[in-house]
């Protein structure tokens, strides 16, 4: 088989330890040390706090109301990924990165249902919303999903927390929006698409959560480490130049 994963060290101050779980990639990103997860969220060990972007709750009954007819059983499997981690984690605490909701057709009682019911199942969960472009036309969550919507930038230190990409003056930006991704070649001619995390020196990109979403390939950089995601494995990738 084509060698699609070209080994490469990332940048010096986010080399990841070498013992690594399966599935998991411990980097350090404003100082503080944290895990990559190939299920597409970020783990903060030190602060219980599990991270995700761009999850889109709702989507599949927002297309279905539009007359495109995509299947049934995204929300209840997002969230069943989700449980996982939490379980896995043991985080207390949960951020959104923007983009829990995808749009006020998909805000359906079965939607309301669903969350009711896993809400239940995490009671003593935190539950923080930074708001994305998709929350400000869906709305915010309702009050029984518990979930504190507040505004970007938002700080929860050493963490800048943001929507759409940023760059703050001081601290480490985590942001989600633009849905990162790869493209990788074969020797063959042949290639993969893959969802991707990106880290910078003052910020990183995380990959959409949600199943439901597309993929904007972004260029390598060389002040920035993509680590692309295939299945169950979490691969860095050469920057620019090297």
């Amino acid at each position: 088989m084509p060698d699609l994963f070209p080994a490469a060290p990332p940048a010096a101050d986010r080399l990841p330890p070498t013992d690594a779980t399966p599935g998991t990639l411990p980097v350090v990103l404003g100082g503080e040390t944290v895990v990559l997860l190939a299920e597409r969220a970020l783990h903060w060990p030190r602060g219980a706090t599990l991270f995700v972007a761009d999850v889109h709750l709702g989507k599949a009954a927002a297309f279905r109301a539009g007359g495109v007819p995509v299947p049934r059983g995204a929300t209840a499997a997002d969230l069943g990924r989700l449980s996982l981690l939490l379980e896995r984690t043991r985080c207390t605490r949960l951020v959104v990165l923007g983009d829990l909701l995808h749009a006020p057709q998909g805000r359906v009682p079965a939607l309301d249902a669903a969350v009711a019911a896993w809400r239940s199942r995490h009671a003593g969960l935190a539950i923080t919303l930074v708001r994305g472009n998709h929350d400000a036309r869906a709305g915010d969550p309702p009050p029984s999903w518990g979930v504190d919507a507040v505004a970007a930038p938002h700080l929860l230190a050493p963490f800048v927390l943001h929507h759409e990409p940023a760059t703050p003056p001081t601290g480490y930006a985590l942001c989600g929006h633009v849905h990162p991704g790869v493209r990788l070649r074969g020797a063959a001619g042949d290639s993969a698409r893959l969802p991707c995390f990106v880290l910078g020196p003052r910020r990183a990109l995380l990959p959409a959560f949600g199943r439901l979403t597309g993929l904007a390939v972004v260029a390598a950089r060389r002040d920035e480490t993509r680590v692309a995601i295939a299945g169950s494995t979490l691969h860095p990738l050469p920057a620019a130049g090297t």
